[in-house]
């Protein structure tokens, strides 16, 4: 398989499927009362969806080359593993800063001045999920 197209649609539609599958095992309720499982239903069906026209897509538009960059999947991992143990010992916000000052180096071009707008908007969104919603993050 060497279409990019083919395989984003295919890696799409199994993502949605892995989730969708285990959001079935809470109950789903409906609108009036949603339970557990209707936000990561819905939210798998419409990614589903999406893959599935990717898929579809895929067969009408021309071809392009899947290459695995795998320098630039260890870069990526590794800055979601050191996001976990930084937050885990240290404190979230740490953990979002070399999150993504670690992954930008996998793209083509390197901004530390972009990299600062995007720590920040994450971790204002961060702390609105704190303040705002409630959860229990580790941020400081």
């Amino acid at each position: 398989m060497n279409n990019r197209n083919l395989a984003r649609g295919l890696f799409l539609m199994a993502i949605a499927l892995a989730f969708g599958l285990q959001a079935l095992r809470y109950p789903i309720g409906d609108f009036s009362r949603a339970g557990p499982g209707l936000f990561p239903a819905l939210v798998s069906s419409l990614l589903f969806l999406i893959g599935l026209a990717t898929l579809i897509r895929s067969r009408f538009v021309e071809r392009v080359h899947l290459d695995l960059n795998l320098k630039n999947i260890a870069i990526i991992l590794a800055s979601l593993c050191g996001f976990a143990v930084i937050s885990m010992y240290l404190n979230m916000i740490a953990g979002i800063v070399f999150m993504v000052f670690c992954s930008t180096l996998a793209g083509s071009s390197y901004s530390w001045m972009r990299n600062v707008k995007i720590a920040a908007g994450l971790v204002i969104m961060a702390l609105a999920f704190q303040k705002l919603l409630g959860l229990n993050l580790p941020l400081y």
